[in-house]
């Protein structure tokens, strides 16, 4: 990674825990639909980054959220699961040619592209939910949220995407 791709993840990271606290927190649609956009970070991060760097970040993005939201380690827990598991999803996602390391995130075709953030987006809400009801007899409300707020967030990063990769073009 160039010093240039470190300070633009910097920055991505700034901006996107200050925009989660300070903008979308305060969304709250029918009481359990919420969009949680810091996960834009694992997403765009560089596929030719250090792994285990990105766990860490993914688990210190998470706990910034939750020192902001005092939401008892939630964030931190399902941020880092998904940094973990990004590898996978990413090699079911794009195939062979994340295999070869010929994968550019911004250029890839649209479904597979789709499918990689859903699959992100839908393990961060089913983590973070799971350990935020943590109770079976919930589960209803666990699915529900991890659904709603789940297509909530695929929404805005895919739009939040389009309005970023036309200004750059």
């Amino acid at each position: 990674m160039s010093n240039s791709d470190i300070l633009i993840n910097i920055g991505r990271f700034v901006l996107l825990v200050f925009l989660q606290v300070l903008v979308l927190n305060n969304i709250n649609l029918g009481g359990y639909i919420n969009p949680y956009l810091y996960i834009l970070f694992i997403v765009l991060y560089p596929l030719d980054g250090d792994k285990s760097v990105l766990i860490f970040l993914g688990f210190l993005l998470g706990l910034s959220i939750d020192i902001f939201e005092d939401s008892g380690g939630v964030h931190a827990a399902a941020c880092a699961f998904v940094a973990y598991i990004r590898p996978v999803v990413l090699k079911y996602s794009f195939g062979v040619s994340y295999e070869y390391n010929s994968v550019k995130i911004k250029k890839a075709d649209p479904m597979e592209r789709l499918t990689y953030i859903a699959s992100l987006v839908l393990m961060h809400h089913f983590v973070m939910f799971s350990l935020e009801i943590f109770s079976f007899n919930h589960t209803l409300l666990l699915l529900k949220s991890t659904l709603f707020s789940g297509l909530f967030t695929i929404i805005v990063i895919v739009c939040t995407m389009i309005i970023f990769n036309k200004k750059s073009q």
